[in-house]
């Protein structure tokens, strides 16, 4: 089995879940740095830093101040230097038109932030394990949501 050794950046104005998702990381079988930050005006900063190392995959919280998850998306999509950029939405919304609004916007995939910390530690890496896949296309819609649901943990 590969390691999987990931640059994760997360933006998430939640402290609670931003130790919870640094947990649930350390307890997954992966090598990797995590940077936070909490609004999407942070984001673009540390994507737009000079000489600084792109992160593998963002994980995207929607709503924070400042600049939400729907607005640093958009920025980061028509931004050429970015928009390659693997996004994955961790939201505690679920409503269907929002899902369909990210789907849209080129997120990569959406992740409802799961309450349970052993499922949390699931989506997180069904989500490291498919954006690290060498051929990473964007999903179907019937895709998009990843669940945690079939994925075993080594």
């Amino acid at each position: 089995m590969m390691m999987i050794n990931v640059n994760i950046l997360l933006a998430d104005d939640d402290e609670a879940d931003c130790l919870l998702f640094k947990n649930a990381l350390e307890e997954l079988p992966v090598c990797a740095r995590l940077t936070i930050v909490h609004n999407g005006e942070q984001v673009i900063e540390e994507l737009t830093k000079n000489g600084k190392e792109q992160p593998d995959v963002l994980f995207l919280d929607l709503n924070m101040p400042r600049k939400n998850g729907f607005a640093t998306l958009g920025a980061i999509k028509r931004s050429s230097e970015l928009q390659s950029l693997p996004v994955i939405i961790f939201s505690t919304a679920s409503d269907t038109e929002m899902v369909k609004i990210v789907f849209r916007d080129s997120a990569h995939y959406y992740i409802c932030k799961p309450n349970d910390f052993s499922q949390l530690k699931k989506v997180i890496y069904e989500a490291l394990t498919l954006i690290t896949q060498k051929d990473n296309p964007l999903p179907l819609e019937e895709n998009f949501m990843i669940t945690g649901k079939s994925i075993v943990i080594p």
